[in-house]
Order: structure tokens, then C-alpha cells, then sequence
């Protein structure tokens, strides 16, 4: 089953954007399609490989951070190629 998976990394703390960015490179290197904007993240791919990458770097990514918010959010296909018609 394919999915969607959009994540805002948001580090209560100082020093958050080195986080945010290492966070974020690997999700690059991970080779699904990500695709960015200022305000999150996005995967596509398969659930149980995407899962399987974000039960560790999500884990990774807390327990680096002194306080902070992970928001996912999940849909049922790959949105990858979403094109408004408006």
C-alpha cells in the first residue's frame, strides 16, 4: 500500500535548526520521493518501508532535541504528483 507521510520537525529549543536539517537529510538520502516547502516535509512510498525509516530517525530525531513537536500526517496513496485544477 502506498502512502503519503507530511512531517513538521518543530524543536522547542535554541539551537533547532541543526536538527531540523539533519532530520531532514536523511530523510533525503533515505531514496523515496521527498519533496519540501517551508513549512514540512513529505515522503511517498510504500507504508511498510516508510515506516520502518521513520520509527528510527523520528526516535533519533526526539531524543536529540531537549523539547519538542514531531506532526505527521498520513494519507492512503501517493500524492507525489498532485497538481491543483484551480
Amino acid at each position: 500500500m502506498n502512502i503519503s507521510v507530511e512531517l513538521t520537525l518543530s524543536p522547542l529549543q535554541d539551537n533547532y535548526e541543526e536538527l531540523i536539517i539533519g532530520f531532514i537529510k536523511k530523510i533525503r538520502a533515505s531514496g523515496f520521493t521527498v519533496l519540501e516547502n517551508p513549512l514540512s516535509t513529505q515522503i511517498y512510498g510504500d507504508y511498510d518501508d516508510i515506516m520502518k525509516l521513520l520509527n528510527g530517525e523520528i526516535k533519533l530525531a526526539l531524543e536529540l532535541m531537549e523539547n519538542g513537536l514531531m506532526y505527521i500526517k498520513i494519507v492512503k496513496t501517493d500524492r507525489s504528483n498532485y497538481e491543483p485544477d484551480f
